[in-house]
């Protein structure tokens, strides 16, 4: 039994102590740049998530709501009627320039249609040089509605002072019940 004794001592004084247990860090808060800061209160653990979809509804909601009020706007003002509203002078002045035209030739052709020319001139009373606009033909039945209609372009895109431009223009197969022709400047409202 003394052998059994004397073998255990010896394994117990031969073998390894088994190393300490291993201390667990301390946590050392990070130095404090505030004097308000809390270790201890409540942070959230993520930012909250972003919703795009949210966001174009949002965006899409606003630009409804924009055409909505430019489309009131249209209907209460006028296209043009908008800009004087808010200051500004989007609507071009009636030009100075006269329209002086001929009278109005029908002839039928060989072929059996029927060949209807218009000629006048454009006449700058002023002073300064004027800007030419296209000029509108309408033709009317005798109801006055617009039967027929045309732009005619002028040989000259401005005029000089007290000077004038001659136009002519040419249609085949006008409509019949056409009774009289109105002439107006493309950038006028009809006159």
């Amino acid at each position: 039994m003394l052998d059994l004794v004397a073998r255990a001592e010896a394994q117990t004084t031969t073998a390894p102590a088994p190393p300490p247990p291993a201390q667990p860090e301390r946590y050392v808060p990070p130095p404090a740049e505030d004097e308000d800061y809390d270790a201890f209160a409540h942070r959230p653990p993520f930012r909250p998530r972003r919703n795009p979809a949210r966001r174009w509804t949002i965006a899409a909601i606003v630009a409804g709501v924009a055409m909505v009020a430019v489309a009131g706007a249209i209907v209460s003002f006028g296209p043009g009627g908008i800009g004087s509203v808010i200051g500004l002078s989007l609507a071009q002045d009636a030009t100075p320039l006269t329209l002086i035209d001929n009278p109005i030739e029908r002839r039928s052709l060989e072929n059996g249609s029927e060949m209807f020319a218009i000629s006048g001139k454009v006449v700058n009373p002023t002073n300064e040089r004027q800007r030419v606009p296209d000029i509108r033909a309408e033709l009317k039945d005798a109801q006055d509605r617009i039967v027929y209609s045309w732009t005619i372009r002028p040989e000259a895109t401005t005029l000089a002072p007290k000077s004038s431009v001659e136009f002519n223009s040419a249609k085949l197969d006008v409509p019949v019940n056409s009774k009289h022709l109105v002439l107006s400047f493309a950038a006028d409202s009809g006159t």
